[in-house]
């Protein structure tokens, strides 16, 4: 399995930005469609993006979309999240998570698609 660790979690203001890496290691990610989850103190973790593993499909919660941008750098075996916009309902623990399977607009929802996982990364959106 492919080893994940987040970073470039923070405190920001509302409407501020805030980037998150994943980097990936023991497995090239290439062949991996990965996403990023959250999970608020209290609530269930919920998808937030994903990408398939050709990168050519991108995939977004109605809630972040437009705001968050997905993006999956083969080369560096690293992936982002770029988070503008950002609202104090965004506050939450930040996972990483990678999948050796083709993501579609159903699967790439689906948390028990995705054997491996980060540690994640805390988010606090300030109002």
């Amino acid at each position: 399995q492919v080893q994940l660790v987040e970073s470039g979690g923070g405190l920001v203001q509302a409407g501020g930005s805030l980037r998150l890496s994943c980097a990936a290691s023991g497995r090239t990610i290439s062949t991996y469609s990965m996403g990023w989850f959250r999970q608020a103190p209290g609530k269930e973790r919920e998808f937030v993006a994903a990408i398939n593993w050709r990168g050519g499909n991108l995939y977004y919660a109605d809630s972040v979309k437009g705001r968050f941008t997905i993006s999956k750098d083969n080369a560096n075996n690293t992936l982002s999240l770029q988070m503008d916009s950002l609202k104090p309902e965004d506050t939450g623990v930040y996972y990483c998570a990678a999948g050796s399977f083709m993501a579609t607009m159903i699967s790439a929802r689906v948390w028990k698609m995705y054997p491996s996982w980060g540690q994640g990364t805390q988010v606090t959106v300030s109002s």
